[in-house]
């Protein structure tokens, strides 16, 4: 018996923000939206296609994501270009912690949802 892969992450996102957060997410990310199952429709949100792996942007009210250290880390192979993408629309870098074999940084999306890009070295 073993874990063998991860299979999804979910975020959350206020229910007033699901049309910035594709915005965002799907436009300036370039991340494709993956339809949901009819089951799951009504409860809101959408999902990501990142990879070979799923984003789950759910609904959820009452949370401070400005608090939490959770977050997603996504492999780029242009860091720079990354950086420089997100500046132009405005969004705040935040330096990270250099970790040995790699380069990263942060920052928070509209929502507060910490998101980390890292790029192997």
């Amino acid at each position: 018996m073993e874990i063998r892969d991860l299979h999804h992450a979910q975020i959350t996102i206020p229910k007033s923000g699901e049309k910035d957060a594709r915005h965002f997410y799907c436009e300036i990310l370039g991340l494709p939206e993956r339809a949901k199952p009819a089951s799951l429709q009504g409860r809101g949100g959408f999902w990501l296609q990142v990879g070979s792996k799923e984003v789950h942007v759910g609904i959820e009210e009452g949370v401070d994501r400005n608090r939490t250290k959770a977050h997603l880390a996504y492999l780029v192979d242009d860091l720079a270009a990354w950086r420089a993408h997100l500046e132009q629309h405005g969004v705040k870098i935040l330096d990270s912690i250099p970790i040995p074999g790699c380069d990263r940084f942060e920052f928070r999306d509209p929502f507060g949802n910490r998101v980390e890009m890292i790029q192997m070295l």
